[in-house]
């Protein structure tokens, strides 16, 4: 099972690639299937390297807290 979370595109590169970042942890993913839909600063979901579906910024953040709740209460 994959559970996905939203990250921020934080920088786009002309090649089709992009950093996002996901509570704190940048990753670059590959953003050739949403390049005509996504710009700098907005969220979407990624799998496997790549940006799958743009995702609308008031449900990214409450996604995102959900995340930080989860993270915050986990058993040490």
């Amino acid at each position: 099972m994959c559970i996905a979370f939203p990250g921020k595109i934080i920088s786009l590169a002309e090649n089709g690639l992009a950093i996002v970042e996901i509570g704190g942890i940048k990753r670059e993913v590959c953003i050739d299937l949403l390049a005509d839909e996504v710009q700098l600063g907005d969220y979407v979901i990624s799998h496997a390297g790549y940006a799958i579906q743009r995702v609308d910024e008031a449900i990214a953040k409450e996604n995102l807290a959900l995340l930080k709740e989860i993270l915050d209460n986990e058993a040490p």
